[in-house]
């Protein structure tokens, strides 16, 4: 008989196994660039997503759908369901929770990629990290949470298009035309993108060489979060380079402009899998699209959890 993940058996795995089976699942030399590309199905009010993947013993597809009408209805944007199934019989093993799955793997990815550049800048921190989050939804909090579970962190500030009361994992909430984002910006150690907008969130000018940016909320070619200044001035990983130069805006329309160098480009399987090397004197953007080997990764180790309860 099938599992049954629901929302809370799924995000019981937590952030620090969803990373170390991201990172481990790397390092054992897993190849994002063999995944299967997802599909993306144009719908009358939004997208379909497909998104298949198989690995390690394993089949699974999550089934998502993103609908941007929904926010002003009262309804959540993105509903997913994951199926999992093992790959020797093709036996539907579990079915989970699709939007937690994702909640949970996104900001996982983006840990997993960062992780030893994330302590260094702890070790070297007074206190605690610096945190600025564009977004107050899902993967904003996620993203706070999942960094909290590997390093110390003093200070988060949320950044919003509209004002509202500070969400319970920030210090503070500003709105974007505030002055205070830009200095909140410099003096920052990780910074989070997790929005839906198609153009720039802040100036690559205000970055630290030091810093870490996040970068999750944009998946389609002529959408971006980041500009082309900081695109240029960083070490920008990705999951998978044809990945990021089909569907990352952020990466498309850099270098478009000349800004990036599609073979500056690095990968997540070379960083943690063969060490390539990120200088520490250059800001690191960790880009993500989002694709089906993670979902497939996170289901596995949350159906395992399940099963050893």
């Amino acid at each position: 008989m099938s599992a049954v993940l629901d929302a809370e058996d799924v995000l019981a795995l937590g952030p620090v196994a969803a990373v170390a089976a991201v990172r481990d699942a790397l390092a054992a030399g897993f190849d994002p660039d063999d995944d299967v590309p997802r599909a993306i199905v144009p719908l009358s009010n939004g997208q379909g997503l497909l998104m298949p993947s198989e690995a390690g013993g394993w089949f699974g597809v999550k089934v998502a759908t993103v609908a941007p009408g929904n926010t002003a209805r009262g309804l959540p944007r993105i509903n997913a369901t994951y199926l999992l199934h093992d790959s020797g019989t093709l036996t539907l093993r579990a079915l989970l929770d699709g939007v937690a799955l994702t909640t949970l793997r996104t900001p996982a990815v983006s840990v997993a990629a960062c992780l030893d550049r994330l302590r260094a800048l702890a070790d070297s921190s007074t206190g605690g990290l610096r945190l600025v989050v564009f977004g107050a939804g899902p993967q904003g909090e996620g993203h706070v949470r999942t960094i909290r579970a590997h390093a110390p962190v003093t200070d988060v500030t949320v950044v919003t298009r509209r004002g509202g009361l500070s969400p319970v994992w920030a210090n503070r909430r500003l709105v974007a035309e505030d002055t205070a984002v830009a200095e909140a910006v410099r003096r920052a150690d990780v910074v989070v993108a997790a929005t839906s907008a198609r153009a720039p969130v802040l100036s690559g000018h205000l970055v630290r060489d030091s810093a870490i940016v996040l970068a999750v909320g944009s998946h389609e070619p002529s959408a971006r979060e980041l500009d082309g200044v900081l695109m240029g001035r960083a070490t920008v990983v990705v999951e998978s380079r044809d990945v990021a130069l089909r569907e990352a805006g952020d990466v498309v329309l850099a270098v478009r402009e000349g800004r990036l160098a599609p073979g500056s480009l690095v990968t997540m399987a070379e960083l943690l899998g063969s060490g390539a090397a990120v200088r520490a004197d250059r800001p690191m953007v960790v880009k993500t699209s989002g694709m089906a080997w993670e979902d497939l990764i996170v289901a596995v180790a949350a159906y395992r959890r399940r099963q050893q309860a």
